[in-house]
């Protein structure tokens, strides 16, 4: 998993919004969506033995081991445009998208 230096510097700043620094960006796969498995971030402190965390860019990402595997070459990204803003997951493992965008297979 990726991080561009884009999203790590707009993760940099909800955490300093937040007044927390040693939070890490979790990012998981989970069932649900209409094609059967929908991304999940959210900023968190809880870390269990089993997750897998690596830094880039001064960010800490951690993931679960079931969902490494769906996110081993995926690239996290932020967008900020006239026609979209937030992160993006460009992830070549998945198969295919439904029409919405939001899940995958």
């Amino acid at each position: 998993m990726q991080l561009t230096e884009t999203a790590a510097g707009k993760v940099r700043e909800l955490l300093e919004q937040e007044g927390q620094v040693d939070i890490a960006l979790r990012v998981a796969v989970q069932p649900g969506g209409c094609s059967g498995l929908r991304y999940s971030m959210l900023l968190d402190d809880q870390f269990g033995d089993s997750d897998l965390m690596v830094e880039q860019h001064g960010v800490r990402l951690v993931t679960d081991r079931m969902s490494a595997p769906y996110l081993s070459q995926a690239t996290i990204d932020f967008v900020d445009s006239l026609e979209a803003s937030g992160f993006t997951i460009d992830n070549p493992v998945a198969a295919g998208t439904c029409a919405c965008g939001h899940s995958f297979h």
